[in-house]
């Protein structure tokens, strides 16, 4: 089957921040594709312009074949947002808010009654369904925003930081709602800053920094740009900054990041390398009090790409 969202050369500029900037990809589906990066990387600007909320400065969007456009009733109507501020009335009940939002889809009472009750299940809240939504708690909520999306049956759904704020368990049921939904065929756009969110659940993630699409493929083909080496991180006591000069500056060291305590390497053969990092940061009047040598992840291939931390 095509894909059903196609987007190109996104760019959108608010006065002399440039937002987003040639951002493009697809989502075919069953698909969950992620969008991972920093508050304020321009994921929301993406996902708004998707969604048919801004018009693009430039670039161009289809759903299902169909282009988006702010007035483009028709591909707006195959598309569920899930937005990052909740989208709900907290002085209705969980029923009362699905038939609301279902009759303003134009769907027909009876199916509002029909399809509620389903997403009432498969949010886990069929118990709760009469109780008001402002004695909710967060992650309940939560699920509440993503039924609301479901309920007119999008062959695209776009989440946007769904687990932000929620409790560990909260956040489990959201992550398992959304593995399911990929099952049943229906395209996923997800954005997140948490980078093992991304790995558990998108097939396909781009890495935006910037309003930019630095990296894109599955997760392994993203760790495999960097996986040839490896990643050691020195917990440091004394001038971190100048500990990560003075490692960065040996032969076999790729990249050396200063990272709150910690000096975080990416280099060749870490057993022979270790001696002289240990120097490096003798040399600086700092030490080591601690060392770590594991596999890059994407939280590693991230700051190897953008020089900073993801969540900063």
């Amino acid at each position: 089957m095509g894909a059903v969202l196609r987007c190109s050369g996104l760019r959108k500029a608010f006065g002399d921040i440039q937002a987003v900037v040639d951002v493009g990809f697809e989502i075919a589906p069953g698909e969950t594709y992620g969008l991972l990066g920093p508050n304020g990387a321009g994921k929301t600007t993406s996902i708004s312009m998707i969604a048919g909320l801004l018009h693009p400065d430039a670039g161009e969007i289809s759903v299902l074949g169909t282009r988006m456009t702010p007035r483009a009733l028709g591909a707006k109507a195959a598309v569920g947002l899930v937005p990052q501020d909740l989208a709900i009335y907290p002085d209705l009940t969980a029923r009362e808010n699905l038939h609301f939002f279902g009759r303003l889809q134009h769907m027909s009472r009876t199916d509002v009654r029909t399809r509620s009750d389903e997403i009432l299940e498969v949010i886990g809240l069929r118990e709760r369904a009469d109780d008001r939504a402002s004695e909710f708690s967060g992650g309940m909520k939560r699920r509440l925003n993503i039924g609301i999306g479901l309920l007119h049956q999008p062959q695209l759904l776009i989440l946007d930081e769904p687990t932000v704020g929620v409790d560990p368990q909260s956040r489990n049921a959201i992550l398992e709602s959304v593995e399911a939904l990929a099952v049943e065929g229906l395209a996923v756009l997800y954005t997140t800053h948490y980078m093992e969110e991304a790995e558990r659940l998108c097939r396909r993630i781009a890495i935006v920094d910037q309003g930019r699409v630095v990296a894109e493929g599955t997760r392994r083909e993203l760790i495999d740009t960097i996986s040839e080496q490896d990643i050691v991180r020195l917990k440091v006591a004394g001038d971190v900054q100048a500990a990560a000069v003075a490692c960065g500056a040996l032969p076999s060291v790729s990249s050396a990041d200063a990272e709150e305590d910690e000096v975080v390497c990416l280099l060749d053969q870490a057993a022979s390398t270790l001696p002289a990092l240990l120097a490096a940061v003798s040399s600086v009047e700092a030490s080591v009090v601690g060392v770590e040598v594991r596999e890059p992840d994407l939280e590693d291939v991230f700051l190897h790409l953008t020089g900073r931390a993801l969540r900063d």
